[in-house]
């Protein structure tokens, strides 16, 4: 594989929309590293997908921490915040609300669901019906609601951190392709190592953390993070290289399904935020790299054959295909650097 472009402008100055979103971006990261130890990657990815104005995945078994990752992101920003507890009883009004008549004013009124926030958190989102689950799909792509012929606009900065359960487990429905193609990144949590299960032990003997996680970005300030990562610059080559990738895994002969093209638009969004959180304005190969597991696996399906060769599960096959794909993929010899 070709060597990765290297940056060859002159050191200059640190633009200062930058370093005030580093110095945000860190207030936020250290928040959640207050309540899930060891698990730096997942917190960025979190942060990631936030500055992205994408949604969030988080899967693992239940006890690992994924709601109370969830809800330290929504606490550490100064937003509204829902929170749905997604059940096999609940219905799609629950979620998105509903048309109630008033006899006083002889007229039907609109009560908002829990989804009109600006984070929203689907606890087990996958132990609902696919019917109730698929009330999230219009909110999540058009950050709209659509009731008895009207629509109603979700407020901006909107994004879902949804938590399930594996599939094996009781109780549980598989998320629809659809779905799961509307959401950016998927993470999983993992067990805690030895020294953070026990530095846990002793943080939550008196007291949760979670009491102690006060908004560190207000609204405003989350706002100006969002259009400094919006503004990063992507070169041609760089966004030629993220279509190859995408267009590779619907060429594999060991994938059936390959990413969408708005996989393609979640990968390179995600770049953005990610050169941003290294103190850069521009993005380079090795940030479309770093993402592409996290942002493309939940998307694809491999071929049974596939899966039937591969002995370390489903989950690590895709992985292993991808990172394939990834390393088979010509890299841009260009310089990357905004000009």
């Amino acid at each position: 594989m070709a060597d990765r472009a290297q940056d060859q402008s002159p050191a200059s100055e640190p633009d200062s929309t930058l370093v005030e979103f580093d110095r945000l971006a860190s207030a936020i990261l250290e928040n959640l590293q207050k309540v899930i130890n060891g698990k730096t990657e997942v917190a960025t990815l979190s942060l990631v997908v936030l500055l992205a104005e994408g949604h969030l995945l988080v899967e693992d078994v239940p006890g690992v921490g994924k709601t109370t990752l969830a809800k330290a992101l929504a606490r550490s920003v100064g937003c509204t915040v829902s929170r749905i507890q997604f059940t096999p009883d609940l219905l799609p009004s629950d979620v998105t609300g509903v048309s109630i008549y008033n006899q006083h004013e002889r007229e039907f009124e609109f009560k908002p669901g829990a989804v009109f926030a600006n984070i929203v958190i689907a606890d087990e989102i996958n132990r609902a019906s696919p019917k109730t689950q698929s009330a999230l799909l219009e909110c999540m792509e058009e950050r709209q609601v659509s009731i008895d012929g009207q629509t109603y606009y979700l407020e901006a900065p909107f994004s879902v951190v949804a938590t399930q359960n594996p599939i094996e487990m009781e109780g549980t429905y598989a998320l629809p392709e659809a779905q799961r193609d509307r959401f950016m990144v998927r993470v999983s949590m993992g067990y805690p190592d030895a020294r953070a299960e026990l530095a846990m032990l002793h943080n939550r003997e008196l007291v949760s953390p979670l009491d102690q996680i006060e908004a560190v970005v207000t609204r405003s300030e989350l706002q100006s993070m969002i259009e400094t990562a919006r503004n990063v610059f992507v070169s041609p080559a760089v966004e030629q290289y993220a279509v190859n990738i995408a267009q590779a895994t619907r060429r594999d002969s060991d994938i059936r399904l390959g990413v969408s093209p708005r996989a393609t638009l979640h990968l390179v969004r995600a770049a953005k935020v990610t050169a941003a959180l290294d103190g850069r304005d521009y993005v380079l190969p090795d940030d479309i790299d770093a993402l592409v597991v996290p942002v493309l696996a939940h998307r694809v399906l491999l071929t049974r054959r596939s899966l039937a060769d591969n002995r370390g599960g489903s989950a690590q096959a895709v992985d292993d295909v991808l990172r394939r794909i990834v390393s088979n993929t010509p890299v841009p010899l260009v310089a990357t650097r905004m000009a």
